[in-house]
């Protein structure tokens, strides 16, 4: 800063730069006292006292005065003879004096004297004042009339004049050296006689002699005055003036020099009044004031440098990277406001677009015109779609017919496992009846219809699920039949496209179609040969004019699609938060007018949409009018017919294709459903067969423990028989031997009464694991299942077959289960007793899990493809999905007593020999 140098273009720049970077700062942060506290520290320019402060706006008010004080001291020291210094004084002092206005303006409270709004006034004063002063020295070089000179040197003599009385104001006493208001005082009457002297000039020119005489009376006067002020300046000025000691000699030349001049024109023009004119001389006091006119005005700061300057001479902007959170909002309100701007052009571009296309496809364009040009030869070509139908339907994994056999076996395998489950639950119900029939009371298992009663509900309503499935299928299949050819004919041409198979069965169906116009079309003269003989344009010369319409149109299109393009690139690539940040304090609540100066820059790409847009509906309808007169022409009238026909029967051919097409996707689509629905029903009916074995099984160890009680029971009562018997015999032999006696004859009296009379030991509880069972002998071991079978699944939740899970279950007693009919019991045999039931009381099974039949078909109304009514998929309702294979791990199963609690069969031998080879138990170990 101390380098800035006086008198230095270099210097002047680098104080610019420096407050431009202090801008910049306070842009983005609050140097001040509450906030970031940095001390600055200046010293007064004309009392030297030094001033400290955390202010930003002292430090940028400090640069600014010495700115202005460079721009000042530069000026003085151009040389005015030459132009180029005229012109850089004169524009030196205005840029200082707009640098004092700007100090003025926006720093109100001075804390120092050099700052004061009264010292800075005046400055600005004595800095217009010379710039006046240069801009007189220069029209007076160059020859002006005086008249204008005149208002000149008035309007220099006035800012003096102002100058003069800054300079004399208390506040100011003691602050600018004495020397300033001499010389300012000697300029004001400087400026005051040379400007009376110019326009008395200007009244002889225009013979006003009087009053030019008046006015050089004044102007030497004012002259004599200024001689006197030039005389007062010291010759050796303080070294705090500023002012060189030549300062006083040169301004005593100019004043002393003037007055000459005035002093001898006065004499001559006295002199020739006298003897020639004899005007009356007014006084001064009529002398009228002359107009004054400013030439020189404060240049504000933000003309000084504008554009590239600016930038070049503060540099790049240390601080970009900072920035401020209300700049950031302000540049997202500023980003929406581009977005609605791009939003708006693409929307304009899309409905011109739309307009091209709408009426493009109003007059069949181009397409019309291909037909033309080739004679409606192509009206029956192959239709793409076509092409795709073919290539999907052989793409298919399968054929439908392969689905169809794929469901009728899945539908065999699921009536097979529901038929086997069936029997195994009535073969378990057959042999525990004849049991029950054989023991009769003591036969104490509980029937098996009551606990079968839901296994068997849901074979019977997965059963009628898959009825009414399969007449789903049959519709489906109903379906199929009414379009096999169809759709194996275009199955065969999409597997052979290559070698023109779809091209072939197209042509073949158009052919049937409409054999004449097939014929007609091969056979015809193309509409391009033929003359009307009236002489007027061809066809082709018709439709070459439609062509270049055309493409004059597609070029206006592809020209508004690069051109928005484009808008969208400078728009994504447009950031205005340096603009932003530089006008943070200018634009608050005027943030709309900044964003729609800044958006004008897109005007230009705006208007060159907006044109196109204007051209492109002036080129419609010149299409428009050529097209119709082409349509008009007799030639293509003739042809009109034969389009038509073709049209038709290309249509015809094609919808009885997508006809086929569409059955096709609705029969996959329902053959999908088919199978995923016989897939879930397989796995529940193998479920329901898991739980039925489980079921069996179950009820087959239970029926062998209950078969071993009973035969040991029987055993123990034969064993007792027979010692009563051998005891009697032998007391029978020891009477007989003794002699006879009264009581010989009597029978003896039974002192036991029967074993089957008495109440039986407490039935053993079998825990779900293997143990010993005192007192009886082993029930036998069931043999191993001939296939290979999972361990039984258990049953859904909160429900099962068997016993609770401690393994201790209570047996009702046998008054709870039903008589069977005709067999009634033998009371003198029959005493309650606990036995073993199955289940429990306190665990009935829940039909819940296998209530509903699974998902599948309902039956619709067949639909038939005569009546050209396509096959509707969402009227084939399917059942409900069956539920899933219950779990097979976590909870009870039906049977918690294992094969291997039992021991092996050959210890149940013995007692199945006694009961005899009709025991319908005797293979109960080999019964599955």
């Amino acid at each position: 800063m101390r380098g800035a140098g006086k008198d230095s273009a270099a210097g002047r720049d680098l104080l610019y730069r420096y407050y431009g970077q202090l801008e910049l700062l306070d842009l983005r942060f609050p140097v001040e006292e509450r906030g970031v506290r940095v001390s600055f520290t200046w010293y007064d320019a004309f009392t030297h006292k030094s001033t400290s402060q955390y202010s930003l706006a002292f430090e940028k008010a400090s640069i600014i005065f010495n700115i202005s004080a460079v721009h000042s001291c530069h000026a003085a020291n151009q040389n005015r003879s030459e132009e180029l210094g005229v012109k850089t004084a004169f524009h030196s002092f205005q840029a200082a004096a707009g640098m004092f206005t700007y100090i003025n303006e926006n720093f109100l409270h001075a804390p120092s004297t050099d700052l004061s709004r009264e010292t800075v006034k005046t400055l600005i004063n004595i800095n217009l004042a010379q710039a006046q002063e240069v801009f007189l020295e220069k029209y007076i070089a160059e020859g002006k009339k005086s008249a204008i000179l005149a208002k000149l040197a008035a309007q220099a003599a006035l800012l003096y004049s102002q100058a003069a009385e800054g300079l004399q104001e208390p506040s100011l006493k003691g602050v600018f050296d004495k020397s300033w208001l001499t010389m300012i005082l000697a300029k004001q009457d400087y400026m005051e006689s040379l400007a009376h002297y110019l326009q008395a000039v200007a009244d002889c020119d225009h013979s006003n002699y009087g009053l030019a005489i008046a006015r050089l009376q004044l102007a030497e006067v004012l002259g004599k005055e200024a001689l006197r002020q030039a005389q007062l300046f010291p010759a050796n000025p303080a070294a705090n003036s500023n002012l060189s000691s030549e300062t006083g000699p040169a301004l005593v030349q100019i004043t002393k020099r003037h007055h000459g001049l005035v002093h001898e024109r006065l004499g001559e023009l006295v002199k020739d009044n006298d003897y020639i004119y004899h005007q009356n001389i007014p006084s001064e006091s009529a002398i009228p004031h002359i107009p004054k006119m400013p030439a020189a005005k404060a240049i504000p700061v933000q003309e000084l440098y504008q554009g590239q300057d600016i930038n070049r001479i503060i540099g790049p902007d240390i601080f970009q990277k900072i920035v401020p959170m209300s700049v950031t909002e302000s540049a997202s309100l500023y980003d929406e406001e581009k977005a609605k701007l791009v939003r708006a052009e693409t929307e304009k571009v899309d409905m011109a677009n739309a307009e091209m296309v709408a009426a493009l496809d109003y007059l069949k364009l181009p397409h019309s015109l291909k037909l033309l040009k080739g004679g409606f030869s192509d009206a029956i070509d192959v239709a793409d779609e076509l092409r795709d139908w073919c290539a999907d339907m052989c793409g298919r994994p399968e054929n439908l017919e392969t689905r169809f056999t794929s469901l009728k076996s899945s539908k065999r395998n699921i009536k097979d496992i529901l038929e086997a489950s069936s029997k195994s639950l009535d073969q378990e119900e057959i042999f525990c009846e004849k049991m029950r029939a054989k023991y009769q009371d003591e036969w104490t298992q509980q029937p098996s219809s009551r606990l079968t009663q839901t296994l068997r509900g849901d074979i019977k309503s997965y059963g009628e699920a898959i009825e009414t499935a399969v007449q789903s299928d049959n519709q489906l299949w109903t379906q199929y039949k009414l379009v096999q050819s169809d759709i194996k004919e275009m199955i065969v041409a999409g597997q052979n496209a290559e070698d023109g198979a779809v091209d072939q069965l197209w042509h073949s169906r158009a052919s049937k179609a409409s054999p004449d116009q097939a014929n007609a079309r091969n056979g015809g003269e193309s509409l391009l040969d033929v003359d009307d003989g009236e002489g007027g344009p061809t066809v082709m010369e018709q439709i070459q004019r439609v062509e270049d319409l055309l493409k004059k149109l597609n070029l206006i299109k592809r020209e508004r699609a690069q051109v928005l393009k484009d808008l969208k690139d400078i728009v994504h690539n447009d950031d205005i938060s340096n603009v932003l940040i530089l006008n943070k304090k200018a634009v608050q609540n005027h943030e709309n007018a900044l964003f729609q100066n800044e958006l004008e820059k897109f005007r230009p790409h705006q208007n060159r949409l907006l044109q196109a847009t204007h051209k492109q509906s002036a080129l419609m309808k010149d299409l428009t009018a050529a097209y119709g007169d082409l349509l008009q022409d007799k030639r293509i009238r003739a042809e009109q017919s034969k389009y038509e026909a073709l049209s038709r029967q290309r249509n015809s051919t094609l919808s009885k294709f997508k006809k086929a097409y569409q059955a096709f996707l609705d029969i996959w689509e329902g053959l999908d459903k088919a199978r995923q629905f016989y897939n879930e029903m397989t796995e529940t009916a193998e479920s329901l067969d898991k739980n039925v074995d489980t079921f069996v099984n179950n009820r087959r160890s239970e029926g062998a423990m209950l078969l071993a009680q009973i035969s040991k029971e029987k055993g123990s009562d034969a064993e007792r028989q027979q010692r009563r018997l051998r005891e009697m015999m032998e007391r029978v032999s020891v009477s007989g031997s003794a002699g006879s006696s009264p009581d010989s004859t009597r029978p003896p009296h039974a002192t036991t009464s029967p074993s089957h009379a008495m109440s039986p030991p407490t039935t053993p509880r079998y825990p779900p694991h293997q143990q010993a069972y005192p007192g009886m002998h082993a029930a036998p071991t069931p043999p191993p299942p001939t296939q290979g079978q999972v361990p039984p699944p258990p049953p859904p939740p909160g429900s099962s077959y068997g016993y609770p899970p401690n393994g201790a279950p209570q047996y009702p007693r046998r008054e709870s289960y039903g008589q069977l009919p005709g067999v009634p019991p033998r009371r003198e045999s029959y005493q309650p007793q606990p036995s073993p039931a199955f289940p429990p009381n306190s665990q009935q099974y829940h039909p819940g899990h296998y209530s509903s039949p699974p998902g599948g078909y309902a039956a619709a109304p067949a639909s038939s493809y005569q009546q050209a009514q396509p096959y509707n998929p969402s009227t084939y309702i399917p059942p409900p999905p069956p539920p899933g294979p219950p779990p097979l791990q976590g909870r009870q199963s039906y049977g918690v007593l294992p094969a291997t609690t039992y021991q092996p069969q050959q210890q149940q031998q013995p007692q199945q020999q006694q009961q005899g080879s009709g025991d319908p138990w005797a293979g109960l170990a080999g019964w599955k």
